[in-house]
């Protein structure tokens, strides 16, 4: 067994990217984009006069290499590229035998590898992470199409950033964002893939049910459990002819809306992988050890059967759902506060069992008072996605897969939707989004980097009404993301959710799943084993 840790990620929406070699197959666990770093980019600007006049100073001032606090000249005025895990374009994608993918956000950088030349390998993914995937993919190519239809198919300038002269003028902050430490991770941007290539990528897809048996091969035996932090996420087993292997992605025990993290699926394997870098102080604790190869000492499992079913029991609480119930309570109640004083909420949070929370929660509120507030859901895919959370009920909790027994939709959108309290529109644009418009207003609409997509627009609409609320997911860099919409007189709420797995209960899990040897690998170490 050979595994090298590709990219360690970057929280939820950049989850982390390793290759495993076992029993002679290659195998890429998830395929994501860093599309944080789109920051460096500047969105569509208001007027290509006022454009090019403030790229001229900006210019000037760069060549002058005057250091001074970051403002919106210094972003990069060209059609964006994006960036994918920094080594991943080293590896010849012919040689790679399987892929597996562990979340919607693990797919999005995977039509960049199978548009390539050669590419053969076998991909498994679960149902869920497919469709909402493909659904981002699409979503992500309709929004570039505006910056590339300002900018212009034909224009090759955007390149000049990318070039020697372009890199060094540029601020210290965007440059390491750029190239990396080292210019290391230059190689890794890459334009945008097409809608045919996304078309393409989820041809060559085998999708799985929830704990699907795949036999690869005739050799390797995959299967897929829930990992518990999203609606189709899951981690893997591999069962090999030597040794079983897990490996445990971002997860968390307890949702609000997903399937729990299975427990009785990663016992008993030989080694796990894991892979949950999620958390601050894990990271933290990875970066401190760079590889730990760990032999856990297996108990008689007999007479521990209680204790790791108490274990099991322990860490399946909903205490942490509980918290990010309360979470959401308290951003519901500042959107109302916002509203009732006469301004809009924005909401350019892209979590999919997150959203549908907020929108159940935040229509309750709105029911509540005596306040008509509309509130609008604004994406190409909207429409799609919502329909397809009402039909996937075996990836969801216990307690919306109660609902469908009953007879009740799995989650509330889709009666507040026939009772047109929620308004779904394909873009910002849409003539039927103009004759209903009226505010104050809720809006859910991507993109959660605030460089592309329908809150570009909403933004700047609002940015300056203090009455008016932005709510982000904190863990990217909000003075970046809002650096060409200031001065901002609207308010700013950071939210933070659960990603992955608390530091204090990794050692009860590993207690639970009883391992013969753990495996944690920082960013750019291989291990080697022969015995798997």
């Amino acid at each position: 067994m050979k595994f090298t840790c590709l990219s360690k990620g970057g929280g939820f929406h950049f989850p982390p990217c390793h290759m495993l070699s076992v029993s002679g197959f290659r195998i890429l666990l998830d395929c994501p984009l860093d599309l944080s770093s789109l920051a460096i980019f500047s969105p569509v600007p208001i007027a290509l006069e006022a454009h090019e006049s403030l790229e001229t100073d900006s210019v000037v001032r760069k060549k002058q290499k005057i250091e001074k606090t970051l403002d919106a000249n210094d972003l990069v005025c060209a059609e964006p590229w994006y960036k994918t895990v920094k080594s991943l374009h080293l590896w010849d994608a012919s040689f790679i035998d399987v892929i597996l993918i562990s979340s919607p956000t693990g797919l999005l950088g995977l039509p960049f590898l199978t548009r390539t030349k050669d590419f053969s390998s076998k991909i498994y993914v679960t149902e869920a992470a497919a469709r909402i995937g493909q659904l981002m993919m699409e979503d992500l190519v309709s929004m570039h199409m505006e910056l590339r239809q300002f900018y212009g198919p034909e224009d090759s300038s955007f390149l000049q950033w990318m070039r020697w002269e372009g890199l060094e003028v540029l601020p210290s902050e965007l440059k390491k964002i750029a190239s990396g430490t080292d210019c290391e991770e230059l190689g890794a941007w890459m334009p945008l893939y097409s809608a045919v290539d996304v078309k393409d990528c989820m041809r060559k897809v085998q999708t799985l049910k929830y704990a699907e048996e795949a036999c690869y091969n005739g050799t390797l035996v995959i299967k897929a459990f829930s990992s518990g932090l999203e609606i189709g996420t899951c981690n893997w087993t591999i069962n090999g002819p030597k040794r079983n292997i897990a490996y445990i992605s971002s997860s968390i025990f307890v949702s609000t809306h997903a399937m729990d993290f299975n427990f009785l699926g990663l016992q008993g394997n030989d080694l796990i992988i894991f892979s949950d870098f999620s958390t601050l102080d894990t990271t933290e604790n990875m970066e401190n050890d760079n590889t730990y190869c760990d032999p856990v000492t297996s108990s008689n499992a007999s007479d521990d059967l209680y204790n790791l079913e108490e274990i099991a029991a322990s860490l399946l609480k909903d205490d942490e759902s509980m918290e990010e119930m309360e979470k959401l309570a308290f951003i519901c109640t500042c959107a109302f506060d916002s509203v009732r004083a006469g301004g809009s909420v924005l909401v350019p949070i892209d979590r999919l069992g997150i959203v549908l929370c907020l929108l159940e929660q935040m229509s309750l509120l709105l029911e509540s008072s005596s306040l008509k507030v509309p509130i609008y859901i604004i994406s190409s895919v909207a429409e799609e996605l919502l329909a397809f959370t009402n039909i996937i009920p075996e990836w969801l909790c216990k307690q919306r897969q109660e609902k469908l027994f009953s007879g009740e939709p799995l989650f509330a959108h889709v009666k507040l939707i026939k009772e047109r309290k929620i308004h779904v529109f394909p873009a910002v644009h849409s003539v039927e989004l103009l004759t209903n418009w009226q505010e104050p207003c809720v809006v859910f609409c991507p993109h959660w980097s605030l460089r592309l997509g329908p809150v570009v627009h909403l933004l700047r609409y609002w940015c300056s009404d203090p009455n008016s609320l932005l709510i982000l997911e904190s863990g990217d860099d909000a003075n970046l993301a809002l650096l060409p919409f200031k001065p901002m007189a609207m308010k700013v709420l950071q939210c933070s959710f659960l990603s992955g797995i608390s530091l204090q209960k990794v050692q009860p899990l590993l207690k639970a799943l009883q391992p013969k040897l753990l495996l944690t690998v920082s960013e750019g170490f291989e291990v080697q084993d022969p015995n798997f």
